[in-house]
């Protein structure tokens, strides 16, 4: 009898501890901190950075050779081109980004970005674009 008692405490630990562990939904239940740790973690993505963190680099890049790139991994394929403007080594394109609403004016000639600004901008100030 004792060993079935054994037995059936020893199953029901394991079987307790391995639903916690697999499934974290109970841990969220009871501490809504995780579910918003965990929302967090999602906003993030290969990079490990959240949208304003990589605008927050972009601009810091703003102006040095790559930064072209830089934009290209962060926002691929989410860039909608707004506009054609004179600036940088000859002509400047303004790039939409709908999802974080913010312009990035891109030099082709130097892959540099050269402006960033929140909205949909259809030109830039040709001092900023220079």
């Amino acid at each position: 009898m004792k060993l079935t008692s054994l037995l059936t405490t020893t199953f029901t630990t394991v079987a307790l501890v391995g639903m916690v562990t697999i499934w974290d939904a109970p841990l969220k239940a009871i501490n809504p901190h995780l579910m918003q740790a965990s929302a967090a973690q999602e906003m993030k993505d290969s990079t490990g950075l959240t949208p304003s963190q990589k605008i927050a680099k972009i601009v810091q890049h703003k102006g040095q050779f790559g930064g072209g790139d830089e934009l290209r991994r962060y926002f691929f394929g989410d860039l909608e081109p707004v506009s054609v403007q004179p600036g940088g080594a000859g002509m400047v394109v303004n790039l939409y980004n709908k999802a974080n609403n913010t312009t990035f004016a891109y030099c082709a000639t130097y892959d540099v970005v050269v402006a960033v600004k929140s909205g949909r901008v259809t030109q830039f100030a040709s001092s900023e674009v220079k």
